[in-house]
């Protein structure tokens, strides 16, 4: 099994990425402000405009590192990668079953299955854990409407179907959120799922997180030679990768939504973390996206026993193993793509 190694994230806007021998040094102005060598690390992202040298970027295409860029304040811009790898024959039978839209459904069903099944375990839980304190009653309606719309999507006759499944489950979902915040609620609430710009704090802080998994999906689709983005569930579209966002769908609930929880019970953020733009979106402050960067590597460290593999692996790691499997699937070394379940 791979190694799970670290995700580099510059937070500061004036980093400038330099290559040194086999390192990669960061920098702000002349002074070095980190140095690391290129093997322990799997990715770097970067917050801000300064960029990398492009014998930095050289460094990290060698070497299978995905080198991503956001804004400050995590608006994905753009990523450098290296040569194609992995078999072109998988890439192949991956194009042709994305060119199919029943073989496409079949696997899209898979998606969708899981992010419902997570969604409702990340409803119950809330019930089992915090039942005398909450409004039970509306969890259990949303959680009724998800099993509902669950039975529809094995007879679902195309994707524009199975969409309008996914997005009445979502509206579901998200309408019962505000119930799973039981900290700061003044200052952390869900009304409704709004991004481009993110409209309250919740919103916020689960874009910022679903940018760092979409980042390590991708990453981890390169990896096992995949095209991350030819996806069968999102449409094509120049610069979407359609299949990270494809695979993301099954891990939103267990490692973003349940994270941004978890950080705002326990108050490991608040609201000074966050600045509210002039034009009504609001993003984490430098401070906010440093707490939210830390407890999401040490999340990814934690381990799970893989319902599928049934065996122990770091969490972070998940991108990984669901990649793997659907490689597995395209070259027909299995049945079907078993999608993650969270316990």
């Amino acid at each position: 099994m791979r190694k799970l190694l670290n995700t580099l994230y510059v937070t500061t806007p004036e980093s400038f990425l330099h290559r040194d021998g086999e390192n990669v040094i960061v920098k702000v102005g002349s002074d070095e402000r980190f140095r690391i060598p290129i093997h322990n690390i799997e990715g770097i992202v970067c917050f801000g405009y300064m960029g990398a040298s492009p014998q930095l970027m050289q460094l990290c295409t060698d070497n299978n590192v995905g080198l991503s860029f956001l804004t400050p304040y995590g608006k994905f811009m753009g990523r450098v990668n290296g040569r194609v790898r992995g078999n072109v024959l998988l890439r192949r039978t991956q194009y042709r079953i994305a060119d199919d839209t029943g073989a496409s459904l079949d696997i899209a069903r898979c998606f969708i299955t899981a992010k419902i099944v997570n969604c409702r375990t990340v409803l119950g839980r809330s019930i089992r854990d915090h039942g005398d304190t909450i409004r039970c009653e509306s969890i259990r309606n949303a959680d009724y409407l998800l099993i509902e719309n669950l039975s529809k999507i094995e007879e679902c006759p195309n994707a524009d179907a199975l969409r309008g499944i996914e997005g009445n489950c979502a509206k579901f979902y998200f309408d019962v959120m505000d119930e799973l915040i039981l900290k700061q609620k003044d200052t952390f609430f869900v009304r409704e799922r709004n991004r481009r710009p993110p409209r309250d704090n919740m919103n916020a802080l689960l874009s910022f997180l679903y940018t760092l998994l979409a980042h390590d999906v991708e990453s981890a689709l390169e990896t096992v030679g995949l095209d991350p983005y030819v996806g069968f569930f999102h449409t094509d579209r120049p610069g979407r990768a359609s299949l990270a966002l494809d695979m993301m769908e099954e891990f939103r609930p267990f490692l973003a939504d349940r994270l941004a929880l978890s950080m705002v019970n326990l108050q490991q953020v608040c609201g000074e973390d966050f600045l509210h733009k002039e034009g009504g979106g609001i993003i984490l402050t430098d401070k906010g996206r440093k707490v939210v960067l830390g407890a999401w590597q040490k999340r990814k460290q934690d381990e799970i026993t893989h319902p599928y593999l049934n065996e122990k692996i770091e969490i972070g790691l998940l991108p990984y193993v669901q990649a793997l499997l659907m490689a597995r699937f395209l070259r027909g070394d299995i049945d079907g793509y078993p999608p993650f379940f969270m316990n």
